[in-house]
């Protein structure tokens, strides 16, 4: 492919994305689409329809532009919690990759552009004796590290680049590692009225034929921990089928009603689709919707109950010790582990037998390897379409269409990225359904899961499975007998092909997390079709942190594995980077509601991932190095290997911990100041009704958390008697 071809590909992804950022500032100008760009701030004030028209989106379109950029981490923190800071901060980090923050807050090329761009790549370029055209008509693979002759000793530029990119990228790594942590633990100590400190999530309760789960957890918390037991909650089962019968009888109690009735319900609209001037009601949307509700009696209850129980301590730190500790002799029973909070409980699985969590979870491993295997054909196809001289051989009969100059650009140049990402499209709703059958307790580990089946599925699939399948083709007898000359050879030779997907995956996929496409049809639908005007009851949607970490790191691993081998893809990460740095900021400001909170435990992931990726990079630079016959270069790769290993390892003994579990000191510290100031025993109380698994029409302590994250355990309206807690009598 040639140069000129790669910058009109550029030139074309620009327009498109520059015509969909100007579509996306005239939609969010319209009134109907208020709840599509202005989510966040519909959640937290829930106004009515006509105050939406008082929105900043009726001011010039660039202005967001400017105000995602002055955002500071303390208002990015208090809209969207400290998780969408540590999102930001890994988006800040892979562009100080490419970037250097100096002293006035300008931002330059980062040393590895600089090192990779000027040093590198016009070694690349001149590196071997042929004849120059201009270079715009230049091909690619002159620019790569496949250019350069055997035995060349300016091999050792590379390897100093190699060792400048490495240690810039420890360094950084391990500044953002301390500065979440730090976070982290500023975290915890500003949100001591987090019920979830007091709270103990009890699974494989032994069933007895004498009583039931409630009088064996009452019975055994008051026999072993006497002191620190204050009550417990049963969990009860509650599925999906329970709520289609509730639903179902809310249906027929409707069906019952006179159109008289139905005129007086805020939620009634007529069909816009078959023109009716009947009205119909709507049944209220609710995000939750496997929290269930239930309309059945105490007895029924007693019956649904399962081997599950949140049991409620006097202090955090007895709640953290019976978390840690083994119960029983049987360590398959009375298993128990700090309570998620309470809009974080994902109520269906704690329903799930503990004895068949592992089943679950080998069945889950069986069927993320058997869908990684049955991608790997479509990935296959794909990659054959950048080597039009292999795909000739193979099929003589398309000799014809691909002698076409634009057939062959467009073969080469978008379809490849084009066909990959639609069926990439597919990866997150299926590894989040995966993750969900696995038994996650929380939605946050549900979506931490998915992020990292993603990860993985992206990184063999998009990333080795493009360099592997380029050589299916020609050499699949060999594919295993020579992963160290395959790695040397084809990396470099695919450096186009992921030029190309950067810009096609990358900068449309930013367009695209910006128009919003399927909450404007779905908007579209409850206005037109549905005739409903209330843009309240819409619904509102969480951060895909599912999608959008395992994308961010995969570009990532671009710019590690590239840098070196062709720098060239780096300016079209750094173009990259900092519009995503700007549109994530604008969709946390304005598009998603926080409803629950982690602490910012995703960035592990983003630490393992940056690892796997430098070592990753230094393996194939390795290859490559003992390919052009430079053993001296290659053997000084080695050190570099074990010293990443080590760093790494330094990393998980002294930041990993904090991020597994809170520190007991920290607890202490907040029951002592409890105490002191006489709030033990008015915490003591609101803990009965702080996990509702059943929601009521009043605002308890176990709905969702408001957008501000400011919240506090005074603040919010307590409804006693709709949450079945049993107390310890005294």
């Amino acid at each position: 492919m040639k140069l000129a071809a790669l910058l009109t590909s550029a030139g074309i992804n620009t327009a498109v994305s520059v015509v969909l950022f100007s579509l996306y500032s005239v939609l969010r100008k319209q009134p109907i689409f208020v709840n599509v760009y202005f989510g966040a701030k519909i959640a937290q004030v829930r106004s009515r329809q006509q105050d939406a028209f008082r929105f900043d989106r009726f001011v010039p379109s660039p202005s967001w532009i400017l105000k995602a950029w002055e955002t500071s981490d303390e208002e990015i923190c208090a809209t969207g919690g400290l998780d969408a800071v540590v999102f930001v901060r890994m988006i800040v980090f892979s562009r100080l990759t490419l970037l250097l923050l100096i002293v006035d807050s300008f931002r330059i090329f980062s040393i590895a552009a600089i090192v990779c761009n000027f040093l590198v790549l016009p070694l690349n370029y001149f590196g071997k004796e042929m004849q120059r055209h201009q270079i715009p008509a230049e091909t690619l693979e002159v620019f790569t590290i496949a250019n350069v002759e055997e035995g060349s000793r300016w091999l050792w530029a590379h390897c100093l680049a190699l060792y400048l990119v490495s240690c810039c990228a420890c360094f950084l790594l391990y500044l953002e590692y301390k500065s979440i942590s730090r976070m982290r633990l500023a975290y915890f100590t500003s949100s001591m009225s987090n019920p979830s400190y007091f709270t103990v999530l009890v699974r494989a309760i032994p069933w007895s034929r004498e009583e039931s789960y409630s009088g064996t957890v009452a019975r055994f918390f008051t026999n072993y921990y006497a002191s620190s037991f204050l009550s417990h909650q049963i969990v009860y089962r509650s599925g999906s089928v329970q709520k289609l019968v509730t639903d179902a009888g809310k249906v027929c109690k409707m069906l019952k009603l006179t159109p008289r009735e139905l005129h007086i319900g805020s939620n009634s609209m007529r069909c816009g689709l078959c023109g009716t001037t009947t009205p119909f009601s709507m049944l209220p949307m609710d995000a939750d919707d496997d929290q269930g509700r239930s309309d059945f009696g105490g007895s029924d209850l007693r019956k649904k109950e399962s081997a599950a129980a949140l049991v409620f301590f006097r202090t955090r730190y007895a709640a953290l010790v019976a978390s840690q500790s083994l119960q029983s002799r049987n360590p398959m029973s009375w298993v128990t582990n700090l309570s998620p909070e309470p809009g974080d409980m994902y109520w269906s699985n704690i329903c799930v037998p503990y004895r068949l969590l592992w089943i679950r979870k080998v069945a889950i491993l069986v069927a993320s390897m058997a869908l990684v295997a049955f991608f790997i054909v479509p990935v296959s196809l794909t990659q054959g379409l950048v080597h039009l001289d292999k795909l000739q051989k193979t099929f003589p009969f398309l000799r014809g269409i691909l002698k076409r100059k634009a057939m062959s650009q467009l073969a080469t140049g978008y379809l490849p990225s084009v066909v990959l990402i639609i069926f990439m499209y597919m990866v997150p709703p299926i590894m989040l359904l995966f993750s969900t059958l696995e038994g996650s307790t929380s939605r946050s580990g549900r979506k931490r899961s998915a992020s990292i089946k993603v990860l993985c599925f992206f990184i063999w699939n998009v990333f080795f499975g493009n360099i592997l399948s380029g050589s299916v083709i020609e050499r699949f007898s060999k594919i295993f007998k020579d992963v160290n000359y395959l790695l040397a050879t084809a990396v470099p030779s695919t450096a186009t092909f992921f030029m190309t997907y950067v810009l096609t995956s990358g900068w449309a996929s930013l367009s695209c997390e910006l128009m919003q496409p399927f909450g404007l049809l779905c908007n579209l639908f409850y206005i037109f079709i549905l005739r409903n005007k209330d843009v309240t009851t819409y619904g509102t949607l969480t951060f895909p942190y599912h999608t959008e970490v395992p994308r961010i790191l995969l570009f990532g691993l671009f710019g590690f594995v590239y840098s070196t081998l062709s720098p060239l893809i780096l300016p079209f990460l750094l173009v990259y980077f900092s519009l995503a740095y700007l549109v994530y900021r604008n969709q946390i400001l304005n598009v998603y509601v926080t409803k629950y909170q982690t602490g910012g435990t995703y960035w592990p992931i983003v630490h393992n991932a940056t690892i796997f990726s430098m070592v990753l990079m230094q393996v194939i630079a390795m290859a490559v190095f003992g390919l052009k016959k430079s053993t001296v270069a290659s053997s000084f790769v080695i050190p570099l290997i074990i010293m990443t290993l080590l760093f790494n390892e330094y990393c998980r003994q002294r930041f990993q911990p904090l991020f597994m579990e809170i520190p007991a000191q920290i607890l202490i510290e907040m029951d002592r100041q409890d105490e002191q100031n006489g709030k033990m025993k008015e915490i003591h109380q609101k803990l009965t009704t702080s996990y509702t698994q059943f929601k009521s029409k009043s605002r308890t302590l176990g709905d969702p958390m408001p957008p501000n994250n400011n919240c506090r355990l005074e603040d919010l309206e307590i409804n006693p008697g709709k949450s079945p807690v049993h107390h310890l009598s005294s």
